[in-house]
């Protein structure tokens, strides 16, 4: 927490508006983006982490300067969605340069879930009080781009923050409707459903056991997703024929 502290400290004593340190950390992520789009993973990957400094600080600093508003809130939640979709741009031009359409499709439906996973919390809870179901949330899915960027294993990534947004976008339609319909949240009858229910409706607060669980089964599919996934096929194929040989 040290530099994070020097930091905060410097924004607060040269007077930097929390809203400016929002679109520097836009505007960092775009680079990073950019930097995506070129197969500069490392690269990318260290402008991730700046920016995600300034997406941090930015309400430490409204906070001690008096400076906290409902425009800032909103400014900020905006500003991320530009972030996130900047984001898998830069991979759809990667994966599109590459000629790997597939993976052009992969990345445009992960991008259209994580959009959607945000967009059916704000909206359901314009209607009920909460909506905190889901585990693929924003923070989770910046840590794996980052550790995507890293460790060049961005098409395990990639799916795993698709399956789960699509899981989390239908936890949240579904608790909804129960909310609105004044209907239990289902328990299940037997040991199984209830382990399927819970994992379903996902509730666990990070850094429980059984989230950290999930946690390492994730990175473990990660780190064990070949990078060559996204190995020209026609090259991978003439390979396969060799060894057939």
């Amino acid at each position: 927490m040290f530099p994070l502290r020097a930091i905060i400290a410097a924004s607060v004593a040269l007077g930097i508006h929390p809203n400016v340190l929002t679109l520097i950390g836009v505007l960092v992520n775009v680079a990073a983006a950019c930097a995506l789009g070129v197969d500069r993973f490392l690269l990318a990957g260290v402008m991730m982490i700046v920016a995600n400094i300034f997406d941090f600080i930015d309400g430490k600093v409204a906070h001690l300067t008096n400076t906290v508003s409902r425009f800032g809130a909103f400014w900020d939640s905006t500003l991320d969605r530009f972030s996130d979709i900047a984001l898998f741009l830069g991979l759809i031009y990667l994966y599109a340069d590459l000629r790997r359409t597939d993976y052009v499709m992969v990345a445009a439906l992960t991008m259209m879930f994580s959009i959607m996973t945000s967009y059916t919390r704000a909206r359901a809870e314009s209607l009920i009080e909460k909506c905190k179901v889901g585990f693929m949330e924003r923070p989770e899915r910046i840590v794996l781009f980052m550790i995507g960027a890293f460790t060049d294993r961005m098409a395990g990534v990639l799916w795993v923050i698709l399956v789960l947004s699509v899981v989390t976008v239908i936890n949240r339609i579904h608790h909804t409707y129960l909310a609105l319909n004044g209907r239990p949240m289902p328990a299940g009858a037997t040991i199984a459903a209830r382990a399927f229910w819970r994992a379903f409706f996902w509730r666990d607060e990070r850094t429980t056991i059984p989230y950290d669980a999930w946690v390492i089964a994730i990175l473990a599919f990660v780190w064990l997703t070949p990078p060559d996934w996204l190995a020209d096929p026609t090259a991978a194929g003439l390979g396969l024929w060799a060894l057939l040989r």
